[in-house]
This record gives structure tokens, C-alpha cells and sequence, in this order.
């Protein structure tokens, strides 16, 4: 006898994905995750590094802004094949691409040496997010997309958690160059992607209709610059770049605010970093359920805007206590440091199939441009200041978020909208249908 289906509705959410839905986010949750883990460690060493090569703290830092700087070419290169040929293979490059590059860094006999593959480190790191993303997000069924958003958005802490937890206790065993070496683990993954994981249906049912009807998009970041398009593509890039600017001037220069200006050893760094990065993945979370319920935008607009508030106690303007910093930093983890949970989602469900791993990758990783700018430049800043990085940190934090949250009120609300395979752009500027 038949057996009725069960409505996806009355099913626990946990329960409608599918096990190849299930297997394709963990395989994004993974390159994300291990992709954090190798960019942030270099966040805790920029200061030994200056050190040992003898060169100024600006120049460290511009490193990692020419890593950000790459990242822009590697999403949009692994957008465009992703697009193209399926979200797995561009995946796998790319967590091989970063993992080799951040394990050679290790061996760096110069600074030089050392710039040039962290450099190359970004194109790696900037191709896993675009592939990663749009695997996870077409994959993933549209009521519970948020929460997963931001789960998967979310683990960037847990990497960078990760960092804090190798440098704070292994640092004096190991020094900078073990905290590289390890950063080759992350290939593994590939493993797991290669045997376990299918490209999402939408995607092969879109690509097969490009062919069947002879309208191919074979320069999709073309597309989302036409009028049709261009007003949705501006907005993202702004609120993009303004979240890039916002994350490394809060959680990107702490660590070297607390070494330079506050004169802390390795724990003492640690310590804040390890639970505003914990506090980050848990708000992800729960910012995530949040969107599913009140939309993506709102629930990026009142973390951040809380985020504005706590930000003067961890900088030392109402006591200057190693409490008050790691209960405030923690805080500030839960609060700016949920406002990136739904870029998954909201990236990804405000362009539609046939170019959203293109301009997803293309809008989020042009924000890293902004983003990469805040190293030397608030370095060279605080130079200048008798009390370092903090007059810099608050002013910039507090501008990128004022800007951040009007692009967000500018742009669409996606909340609930549905993935699917039909060739929209020739017709119309809309992602998808709304449940």
C-alpha cells in the first residue's frame, strides 16, 4: 500500500534536507572553516614575523592586505567555472590551492618570499567562498537556508577559534613557521568532496536548459553589470565592502592592538580572540534562525547597530581592566560579528542560477579590496597616536557600520525565496520565486 508523503512543512526542519544535501553543506562547512583557520593565523603573527625578517609592522600588514587584495581574483575566476562546469571542482582546487600556499609560507627564508605566497594564499581562498557558497545554498531547502547560513558563515570563528588555540598554546613550542606548517591539513578535505559530494540540482537543471535553448552565459560578470541587474550588483558590493571594512578593523587588528599597544604575551591574546570567536560562531546561529524568521536584512541591521554601542568598552574608554576587554570583546563577538551569517544566504538568493556563483563571489570578495585597506592603513594611523589603534579602530568601526546598514535598507528582502532552474535574466532581475 501507497504511503502518503509527509509535507516538508510538519517535518522537523533537521529532518527535510536530504543526505546529499546534508553531505553537500558539510562540504562547504569544511572549506570554509579549514580556509579561516589558514588566513586568520596569520592575523596572531604579523608581530613576530616584523621581528624575525626586520621589517616594519605596515609592511606585515600589507601582506595580508594583498591576500585580501587576490582573493578578489580567485572568486571570480572560480565563480565563472563554477558557473560553468558544477560548484565541486572549483571547491576542490581551491582547498588545495590555499592549504599548499599557507604550508610553503612556512618555509619562508625571506619576507619576500613569504609576501609571495601569501599572496597566492588569497586567490585559493578567495576561489573556496563563491563555490562553497552556492554548493551549500542551492543544495540547502529553502525554510531553514538562514539558520544554515548562518552555521556555515558562522564557522569562520570556529577557524579563526581554531588559530587562537594553536598560536595561545603551541606558539613557544612551534613559532610562527609551525603555525603555517599545519595550515596544509585542510587538503584533506578534498578527499571528502571528491567521493561524497553531487552538484545541486538546480544547477544541472538550469545549465542543461542554457544548452537545450541556446542561451549560454558565457561571461556571467558581464551580466550582473547590464541595467537589469545593476542596481542589486551596487548594493551588494557596498554592503560587502563595508562588512569587510567593519570585520578587520574589529576582529583583524585586535590581535595587534593587543600586542603592540597593550604589550600582551600569546594567552593574553588568546584568551579574548578564542570567546569572541566562539561568541561569533553561536550569534551566527542564532542570527541565523533570527533571519528565517524576520528576513536576511533586519537581521543584519540590529546586530550591527548594537555592535556600534559595545564598541568603546573593549577599546579602553571606560576602564582599561583585561575583564571588561574580554567580556566586551566576547560581546562584540555576538553581536558584529553576527552580521555576516546571511551572506551565504542573501548573496546567493538575490542573483539567479545561471550567474550566482559569479557575481556572489564577485560582490563578496570586491569587498575584500576595502577590507585589505584597513591593515596599512590604520597601522600608518595609529603611528601617529600615543594611544595606537584605539581612536582609529573606534572611528573606522563606527563609519563602516552606519554605511553598512543603510546599503542593507537599500536592497531586496529575500527571505523564503526558492532556487530555481529557469534562465531568468533575459526576462526579468529576480532570483527566484517567493515561498
Amino acid at each position: 500500500m501507497a504511503t502518503a508523503a509527509v509535507p516538508a512543512a510538519s517535518l522537523p526542519w533537521w529532518k527535510e534536507p536530504t543526505k546529499d544535501q546534508w553531505l553537500a553543506w558539510v562540504a562547504a562547512w569544511l572549506g570554509w572553516t579549514l580556509d579561516a583557520f589558514d588566513f586568520t593565523i596569520f592575523l596572531l603573527i604579523m608581530v613576530p614575523i616584523a621581528k624575525e625578517f626586520n621589517v616594519p609592522l605596515v609592511d606585515v600588514t600589507f601582506v595580508f592586505t594583498v591576500t585580501l587584495w587576490m582573493r578578489l581574483l580567485g572568486a571570480t575566476a572560480s565563480g565563472w567555472l563554477a558557473d560553468r562546469v558544477g560548484r565541486k571542482t572549483p571547491l576542490m582546487i581551491s582547498i588545495l590551492w590555499y592549504s599548499i600556499c599557507n604550508f610553503i609560507a612556512g618555509f619562508s627564508p625571506s619576507f619576500w618570499f613569504l609576501f609571495v605566497f601569501r599572496a597566492l594564499l588569497g586567490i585559493g581562498m578567495g576561489a573556496e567562498w563563491p563555490a562553497g557558497a552556492a554548493l551549500a545554498m542551492e543544495s540547502w531547502p529553502a525554510r531553514s537556508r538562514g539558520l544554515m547560513s548562518g552555521v556555515l558563515q558562522g564557522s569562520w570563528g570556529l577557524g579563526f577559534l581554531l588559530s587562537s588555540a594553536i598560536y595561545g598554546l603551541f606558539y613557544d613550542a612551534i613559532g610562527w613557521r609551525g603555525c603555517l606548517w599545519i595550515g596544509i591539513l585542510p587538503a584533506l578535505a578534498v578527499v571528502y568532496v571528491r567521493y561524497f559530494v553531487k552538484e545541486p540540482e538546480v544547477w544541472v537543471a538550469n545549465r542543461e536548459k542554457q544548452r537545450q535553448q541556446n542561451r549560454e552565459f558565457r561571461m556571467p560578470l558581464f551580466e550582473i553589470f547590464r541595467p537589469r541587474a545593476l542596481g542589486n550588483t551596487l548594493t551588494a558590493c557596498v554592503w560587502m565592502g563595508s562588512g569587510f571594512v567593519a570585520y578587520y578593523t574589529i576582529f583583524g587588528l585586535f590581535p595587534t592592538h593587543l600586542q603592540k599597544d597593550m604589550g600582551f604575551g600569546p594567552g593574553d591574546v588568546a584568551l579574548p580572540l578564542a570567546l569572541s570567536n566562539l561568541m561569533l560562531f553561536i550569534s551566527n546561529c542564532v542570527w541565523g534562525a533570527v533571519a528565517d524568521k524576520i528576513g536576511r536584512r533586519w537581521a543584519m541591521i540590529i546586530p550591527a547597530a548594537i555592535g556600534i554601542v559595545v564598541t568603546p568598552f573593549y577599546l579602553g574608554f571606560f576602564g582599561s581592566s583585561y575583564l571588561l576587554l574580554v567580556v566586551a570583546f566576547m560581546v562584540q563577538g555576538f553581536f558584529a560579528g553576527a552580521v555576516y551569517g546571511q551572506n551565504p544566504s542573501y548573496l546567493n538568493e538575490r542573483f539567479p542560477t545561471e550567474v550566482r556563483a559569479t557575481a556572489a563571489g564577485f560582490c563578496y570578495h570586491q569587498g575584500a579590496i576595502w577590507g585589505g585597506l584597513v591593515g596599512p592603513l590604520l597601522a600608518a594611523w595609529a603611528a601617529t597616536l600615543p594611544n595606537g589603534f584605539v581612536i582609529p579602530m573606534l572611528v573606522v568601526t563606527v563609519l563602516s557600520e552606519i554605511v553598512f546598514i543603510i546599503a542593507l535598507l537599500l536592497g531586496p528582502e529575500t527571505k523564503g525565496m526558492v532556487m530555481i532552474s529557469d534562465i531568468t535574466l533575459t526576462e526579468a532581475p529576480q532570483a527566484g520565486t517567493a515561498d
